[in-house]
């Protein structure tokens, strides 16, 4: 967690995990978003930051990744 200002929040880094690992394993938006049951539009959102998966997803997409739920969060 880091202090800005008077507040303190965490960076959400779902997108960078996303990405990352479909670089890595050259992986499409299309293919990653059927291992996880959701549309390729889902998964472009969830990159772009324009929305966030649902908190169901979470464990899902940590298992696929292979990492944590809180390693989406710094």
């Amino acid at each position: 967690m880091r202090k800005e200002g008077s507040g303190i929040y965490n960076k959400i880094r779902i997108s960078e995990k996303i990405i990352e690992f479909r670089r890595a394993n050259n992986i499409a938006q299309s293919e990653f978003g059927r291992l996880i049951g959701v549309s390729p539009q889902a998964v472009y959102k969830w990159e772009k930051e324009i929305c966030y998966p649902d908190i169901t997803f979470l464990p899902t997409l940590a298992s696929l990744i292979g990492c944590t739920v809180g390693d989406f969060f710094e």
